[in-house]
Formats: structure tokens, C-alpha cells, sequence
């Protein structure tokens, strides 16, 4: 998925005005002007859009882990380089310490169906003979549910 339709979609779930949002970067090392962030906003089309990173990206989930469960002892976790739906589902998931249940019923408010197994497919190591990659369905459909969840 598209990192800007993905920052969207969290801003909208979680109800963040622009400050929030740039509040967030800074949590995860990432200095962001209101500029930039509504370049960020801006339709892929228009001349103003700028796409945002996976490292910067990665930064504001770090950030929004933070900002929902506080920071870790010792060293932040480095942002990845590299994003995929697998690395986003699991940062947006322990951001709001959602446990495997919490998730499946998140999942099947907005109408997915998954079980325990097939879910934690999703969280495993890239080279787990039983890991699965996620499809931006999966990871959309999730962040519907957590719309319908949040805002009903």
C-alpha cells in the first residue's frame, strides 16, 4: 500500500489533527513541517505531492508506538529501510497492544475471517517456513475495522 493513503487512514482512525501527527514523527526521530505534511496529504496527481518514505514512514509508526504505550527502556528501536504490509500490520498492532483476539475480531468487523493460526502467519520471521506474506486487503481490511471499532 501507499505510505500517504496509509498515514491518512491512521490520522483518520485515530482522530490526529496536524500537530499530532508532527508530534508523532518527532517521537520516532522525524522532523516533519506542516509543509511537508500537506504535501504528504495531496493527491497523487497534484503538482504539490510528495511521497513519504519507508524510513520516514517507519519513523511515525515508531512514533505512534510511543505516543500510545510510551517509550522503551533503553535504545528506540531503529526504523526500518524497507516497509512491508507484514512490518505496518505488527507496528500498528503493538501500538494498541492488541492481542491475537483483539485482532481477529477487529478483522471480522469489517468482514474478514482468520483464525489464530492464519493470523500469526502474518507476525513471524520473513524466514519462518510458516511465515505469510500480507496482502494490502488484509492490511486494509484491518485498518477498516479499527475505523468501524473506533468510530462505529
Amino acid at each position: 500500500m501507499i505510505n500517504n493513503d496509509l498515514l491518512r487512514r491512521i490520522s483518520k482512525i485515530f482522530s490526529l489533527t496536524d500537530q499530532q501527527i508532527i508530534s508523532i514523527f518527532l517521537l520516532g526521530q522525524s522532523h516533519v513541517t506542516t509543509e511537508q505534511l500537506a504535501h504528504f496529504y495531496q493527491e497523487k496527481d497534484h503538482a504539490d505531492y510528495r511521497e513519504i518514505s519507508d524510513l520516514d514512514f517507519a519513523r511515525f509508526l515508531n512514533g505512534l508506538i510511543i505516543d500510545k504505550r510510551g517509550a522503551k527502556d533503553g535504545p528506540q528501536p531503529a526504523p526500518q529501510n524497507e516497509l512491508t504490509n507484514n512490518i505496518i500490520f505488527n507496528k500498528v498492532k503493538i501500538a494498541l497492544a492488541l492481542k491475537a483476539d483483539e485482532v481477529i475480531e477487529i478483522l471480522s468487523l469489517a468482514g474478514l475471517t482468520l483464525g489464530k493460526y492464519e493470523l500469526s502467519a502474518f507476525f513471524r520471521n520473513v524466514n519462518h517456513k510458516h511465515y505469510k506474506m500480507c496482502s494490502d486487503e488484509v492490511l486494509s481490511t484491518f485498518l477498516k475495522g479499527l475505523q468501524i471499532k473506533f468510530h462505529g
